[in-house]
């Protein structure tokens, strides 16, 4: 069965989809329908057998790579940069992780959050953060209900799908921690009780590297509960010619239209989890994991839960690529995106070194065969 095909990868062109939202609302649809039904006759139970399961798996498959270049392709239409950097940069979203982005000023970190947000039909929040900022103004606070007389809880803009959180470090450590419980539990406790957040859940912080006044390094606890961290970099010349024309034309995330539902987005999160990992891939990461907490450049290695998302983003990628199974060249590809951050390397401790020191270790452990 093929299904329909809502865009290409990537795209140049400034306007977004042209279908109505009620057109797009069918399409999705239609899609799901045509995506269950074809998982169905393929006789996806208890009882079917393996070439159904991979029958199944390919349609899956094929409908999360539809979606992933329609995303793509609609983010493309606002944002200039590598085709690379935006599927880095939408790793955190689908291998359910979160998003930190590290550049100069005036590069599109802000902009590429807010058009990742625009292109998906879901609640958003964007907190700025700054030194007076209080953790209450982020997860929320109880209110004294007068007619009521009880207090009653009034939820923080922590409770979206997608929060973009500009400029994390300018707000103090105290504040920091207020997203501590939120990233690593999808969660927010508060007055004794544990209020879940919605699926899907993503955070994608901003920082600047080259400022230091009036700004608090992330500790270490922060920074472990990002999935990945990078950099989109200064633009090519013919890159920078493509922002100046977008500029003179007026274009921005305002005239993006979502392209992906929050339940199609679950479905291709879930999607991401079916990918195989290979026990050689698994033993690979352990190994890499294992030099790195014995290497002499590093005073501190990555935690296993520094191995579980790199393989969480393994399997991202691949599915990416429409493969269903991890290959080696995956984890070298992204480990120094996902561990850069975690390990402290160089007379700095950035990211920067860090992603430096994990490349050449990467050069010192073989790939099991």
């Amino acid at each position: 069965m093929k299904l329909p095909r809502p865009g290409s990868f990537p795209t140049e062109t400034a306007s977004g989809p042209s279908r109505d939202n009620d057109d797009k609302e069918l399409d999705s649809g239609a899609v799901r329908l045509d995506i269950q039904s074809a998982i169905k006759s393929a006789g996806e139970s208890g009882r079917a057998t393996e070439p159904a399961r991979r029958e199944a798996q390919a349609i899956r498959l094929d409908a999360f790579r539809q979606r992933f270049d329609a995303l793509v392709s609609n983010v493309a239409g606002v944002v200039v940069t590598s085709p690379e950097n935006f599927r880095l940069a939408l790793l955190g979203l689908f291998a359910q992780g979160h998003l930190l982005l590290e550049d100069l000023p005036g590069v599109g970190k802000t902009m590429l959050a807010k058009a990742i947000a625009a292109s998906i039909d879901a609640r958003f929040s964007r907190i700025q953060f700054t030194p007076d900022l209080l953790p209450s103004d982020i997860t929320g606070t109880s209110v004294f209900d007068m007619h009521r007389q009880t207090f009653e809880f009034v939820p923080g803009p922590i409770f979206a799908n997608i929060v973009l959180a500009d400029e994390l470090n300018r707000a103090g450590p105290r504040t920091q921690s207020a997203l501590l419980e939120s990233m690593g539990e999808g969660q927010v406790s508060a007055d004794g009780v544990a209020r879940p957040l919605p699926r899907p859940f993503a955070v994608i912080a901003t920082q600047n590297l080259i400022e230091s006044y009036g700004t608090f390094p992330l500790p270490n606890s922060q920074l472990d509960r990002f999935m990945v961290t990078m950099t989109l970099g200064l633009p090519a010349p013919e890159q920078e010619m493509e922002i100046l024309r977008r500029a003179e034309q007026g274009v921005g995330t305002e005239r993006l239209t979502p392209v992906l539902s929050t339940v199609e987005v679950a479905e291709m999160q879930d999607t991401v989890l079916s990918v195989e990992v290979a026990p050689p891939v698994q033993q690979y990461i352990v190994n890499l994991a294992a030099a790195s907490r014995n290497s002499d450049a590093l005073a501190v290695g990555v935690s296993p839960r520094a191995s579980t998302a790199l393989m969480r983003a393994c399997q991202a990628w691949a599915a990416f690529a429409g493969r269903s199974f991890v290959v080696p060249e995956d984890v070298q590809k992204l480990a120094p995106h996902v561990w850069g951050h975690r390990v402290l390397a160089g007379p700095d401790h950035g990211a920067g070194a860090g992603r430096a020191a994990i490349a050449e270790l990467l050069d010192s452990v073989p790939v099991p065969l």
